[in-house]
């Protein structure tokens, strides 16, 4: 943004104003509020700013709290802006497709809540819809990125872990990791509480496996704890940014090492 504040300044306006919407409206329907979201995109849209470069991106995953929360992450998205970073974070309504997902694998799996099944199905179907009007309204302007069809993001943990692995965030904090690198965000900061298990299982132990795949990536578990100093945090995560310098360097190296005659992999 050229005028520093300026989407801040509209993200609390619009947080007002949709609060004011919600609460003062007696017969709310779709329509309107599918046409809010298209108001908000073209709001966002309008503000200046300056496109003639990419920011590095740097994805953020993690525990839902510590994920969302500037006060669980000590204000992990600000601090990446002020690093000259765009984070990249997918939406909550990624986590609630996750929920009814996993109650839909419960029946597949294990034959268990076969009478609530078709309600499952059905809420399901309604948040992919719902999901897929968000894109729409994100695409309207052609200036932001959508998020990854549920069901892409969904497909991508094929091969890490099962579907059966649903504690805490369970699959998803892999899904989400591999959906950041498919978007090509190489950086991906992976936040969680200390002694947090099922981050521990599906975040740090999957880390290896994925870099295996990705050599070119870069993740940092960082753990959010009372007793832990931000500078700890800030430094970990600078240090996983440098990582982009050795890696271009490295790739710079190996061309210029690469025979005139060397075909080119495909």
């Amino acid at each position: 943004e050229l005028e520093e504040g300026q989407a801040a300044k509209l993200a609390g306006e619009w947080t007002e104003s949709l609060t004011k919407f919600l609460v003062g409206t007696k017969h709310l329907n779709y329509k309107k509020i599918k046409a809010k979201l298209f108001d908000i995109v073209k709001a966002f849209s309008d503000i200046p700013c300056d496109r003639s470069h990419e920011k590095i991106r740097v994805g953020i995953v993690g525990e839902i709290y510590v994920k969302y929360s500037p006060l669980g992450n000590n204000s992990l998205e600000d601090f990446l802006v002020s690093e000259g970073c765009e984070p990249v974070m997918a939406g909550f309504l990624d986590f609630a497709m996750f929920f009814i997902y996993n109650c839909i694998a419960d029946y597949k799996l294990y034959h268990r809540g076969a009478k609530m099944y078709p309600v499952w199905k059905f809420a399901y179907k309604v948040l992919q819809k719902k999901q897929k009007d968000i894109n729409e309204a994100l695409e309207s302007t052609g200036i932001f990125r959508a998020s990854c069809d549920f069901e892409k993001t969904r497909s991508l943990v094929n091969g890490y872990l099962g579907v059966g692995m649903k504690m805490g965030e369970g699959w998803l904090l892999t899904a989400e990791m591999l959906e950041h690198i498919e978007n090509g965000v190489n950086n991906i900061v992976c936040v969680q509480p200390f002694g947090c298990l099922p981050n521990h299982i599906a975040g740090r132990g999957v880390m290896n496996r994925i870099k295996a795949s990705h050599p070119h990536v870069n993740i940092a578990a960082i753990d959010y704890d009372p007793s832990t100093s931000p500078v700890n945090q800030h430094n970990r995560i600078k240090l996983m940014l440098s990582g982009n310098e050795r890696l271009s360097s490295e790739s710079n190296a190996q061309t210029e090492k690469r025979p005139e005659t060397e075909a080119l992999p495909v």
